[in-house]
């Protein structure tokens, strides 16, 4: 056995927790356009956030017991949890819709998934630029989950504007205001991702 412990690809491990979001986020915007069979889609998501959470576990586990990294172990640490809370918040939207018997999703909460999903897409390219040391393309994909967020912020705004001047029913306002809030909060945690693999581009470009 050498003086170093057995050299963990944390980069693989993340391209799993990404490929696994990319996922939820795949069957989230299928439940919402496709409002049927809901229990199985429900469940798939709740599936991916297990998953994520075993993911989480194992990065972190690695973490404890390797002195080499890649980036730094703060990194590592911040980016695994930014990804799982991204997981939580999309399973507690959907568990939300299923809680409270939802009929049908709103044309808002169609198009929040939609580029919920373009996000995760450019996570998983940003992720693999960095892997491959490729710093420029990085910083586009980030500049694009940004851009998405803001997007997302909109859209957010002007659902709840839609909910209180165009609703009377206040029970289905306090319904979507909270289905809206986890699928923004997802996208917020969406951009810290962004937000710390820039810092990481800084740090080694």
């Amino acid at each position: 056995m050498g003086l170093f412990p057995h050299k963990i690809d944390f980069f693989e491990i993340f391209d799993k927790a990404l490929a696994n979001l990319l996922k939820a986020s795949t069957i989230l915007v299928d439940l919402m356009k496709n409002y049927e069979d809901i229990e199985k889609k429900t469940k798939a998501i709740y599936d991916c956030e297990h998953e994520g959470d075993i993911l989480t576990h194992e990065i972190m586990k690695e973490l404890n017991k390797t002195f080499l990294t890649p980036i730094d172990r703060e990194d590592i640490h911040a980016l695994a949890a930014r990804i799982d809370d991204v997981l939580d918040l999309i399973w507690s939207g959907t568990d939300r819709m299923s809680v409270y018997m939802i009929t049908k999703p709103t044309v808002a909460a169609i198009s929040i998934s939609e580029d919920l999903l373009l996000t995760a897409e450019m996570l998983q390219k940003a992720l693999n630029s960095l892997r491959a040391k490729q710093y420029s393309h990085v910083q586009e994909y980030c500049i694009e989950i940004n851009r998405l967020e803001n997007r997302i912020d909109r859209k957010f705004r002007d659902a709840l504007g839609t909910l209180v001047n165009e609703t009377n029913d206040p029970i289905f306002i306090i319904k979507w205001k909270d289905v809206y809030q986890h699928l923004e909060d997802a996208s917020d945690k969406c951009e810290d991702i962004a937000n710390i693999l820039e810092a990481i581009v800084l740090k080694n470009a």
